[in-house]
């Protein structure tokens, strides 16, 4: 193999590398997060859907969640739809 091979199979590997520190690997960690988020809702949780719905959960199903908004209308929303569980700092 010539210089120029070697190089080009560095950069290569130097492109993959980034590729998956700056893609790939922070991708799978909101995955992950967005799983544990997804199993650790129950009744009474603060949530924010992606949609931006605020609410309360009233109860947890196998692929959807009920949610109370302010007004007290119930709304069924897919579990993926929920997007943040609020904290107690988040009740202003």
């Amino acid at each position: 193999m010539d210089q120029q091979t070697i190089t080009m199979f560095v950069l290569l590997a130097l492109f993959f590398g980034m590729f998956y520190f700056l893609i790939i690997r922070p991708q799978r960690q909101r995955q992950k997060d967005h799983a544990n988020l997804m199993s650790s809702l129950v009744k009474g949780d603060g949530v924010i859907t992606i949609g931006g719905i605020h609410g309360v959960i009233e109860s947890v199903a196998e692929d959807s969640v009920i949610i109370k908004v302010e007004s007290g209308t119930l709304l069924r929303v897919s579990r993926g739809a929920i997007g943040y569980k609020k904290t107690p700092e988040d009740k202003k």
